[in-house]
């Protein structure tokens, strides 16, 4: 039994000593990160067809979101992030990658800093309209907004950012919008941000992206973020964006108002109320043959979020008030919708 004992512990030794040596051959400067997201959804009008935003359309199912890795690299002036997402919430971030595979990179890209004042990046990165992101543990609501489901989410190309003291600036050119790839065409978009970053309370970003898409149609999308932490306990967060089509298609719009409360460090509410305008059938009312026009759709949301280290925990009831009965119930037409649903969220 000693000589048992000796020799666990002998080759206890040598794991521990070879994981030492793994990490040591790992560059310095490396920053490993990820999460994971699950969650259980309840419509009340009993089908999963309601939804009309990303990353939520189940019903009375459990859920998995996405798991994602995230390494970030740098040596002097030069970085690099890849960011990798598995599952139904990748596949939906990255449509329109061939195959729709629920494996998507949702950011790979490389850096280079001219200067402490200019930075150019070339690849693919998170789009800067908006004020909602990809990743379930970035917003304090689950469920999503019609204006981040029917903006863009992301961009490839090239783009310089610019510290400009008090303000910053980002000017780029991008393939088609949510396209890794686009040999098939010569049209680019342009994209820009002006945003105010002073350390304080206030900060603010005004937000274009604009070209000619795959169809050859152009879109031009104007886009506007404000937060204002008030104090320790509450914050007010505001999203405006307003996007037009050439060949007289038209134009939808969109406006948010996001109320966050944390009475105490572990417990926080947000209350997300949304107007969104389709009046010319180019989003939300696409599918609804049978009006003459499109109409517009007020959602309310609201959240609870319970954190403990890098686990949250998200209640969250949301009701959706349509101007046209878009929404069903036992397939009869229905102007709302509501459910509830539970999502537990984890990072590291």
């Amino acid at each position: 039994m000693k000589k048992c004992f000796l020799l666990m512990v002998a080759l206890g030794s040598v794991c521990v000593a070879s994981a030492q040596d793994s990490l040591r051959l790992l560059p310095s400067g490396l920053k490993l990160s990820g999460s994971a997201d699950v969650y259980y959804k309840y419509n009340f009008n009993g089908n999963a067809t309601d939804n009309k935003t990303s990353f939520t359309n189940s019903h009375n199912s459990f859920e998995l979101g996405m798991v994602s890795l995230k390494l970030e690299h740098s040596f002097k002036n030069v970085s690099m992030v890849a960011d990798v997402g598995f599952g139904k919430r990748a596949g939906e971030f990255s449509y329109n990658d061939a195959g729709k595979s629920e494996i998507a990179i949702k950011q790979l890209n490389i850096s280079y800093a001219a200067s402490d004042k200019v930075k150019f990046t070339i690849g693919s990165y998170a789009t800067h309209v908006g004020y909602e992101l990809v990743d379930a543990y970035a917003n304090r609501n689950y469920s999503m907004s019609y204006m981040f489901s029917y903006g863009p989410f992301f961009h490839t190309g090239v783009k310089a950012d610019f510290s400009l003291g008090n303000f910053s600036a980002m000017l780029g050119v991008f393939n088609p919008t949510d396209l890794k790839s686009a040999s098939f065409t010569d049209h680019k978009y342009i994209g820009a941000q002006f945003a105010y970053v002073k350390d304080g309370p206030v900060k603010a970003y005004l937000n274009y992206i604009g070209g000619k898409d795959t169809f050859d149609i152009r879109n031009d999308q104007i886009d506007a973020v404000v937060t204002y932490a008030i104090n320790s306990k509450f914050s007010l967060g505001y999203n405006g964006t307003y996007s037009t089509y050439s060949n007289d298609l038209g134009n939808w719009y969109g406006s948010a108002l996001y109320l966050n409360y944390d009475p105490v460090e572990k417990f926080g509410l947000t209350f997300r109320t949304e107007y969104f305008s389709d009046k010319d059938k180019l989003k939300v009312f696409t599918s609804t043959d049978e009006l003459a026009n499109g109409g517009d759709v007020w959602s309310f949301t609201l959240s609870g979020n319970y954190r403990i280290g890098g686990f949250t925990l998200v209640p969250e009831f949301r009701l959706d008030h349509a101007s046209e009965k878009i929404f069903s119930k036992k397939d009869l037409p229905k102007g709302q919708t509501a459910n509830v649903l539970l999502a537990a969220i984890y990072k590291f």
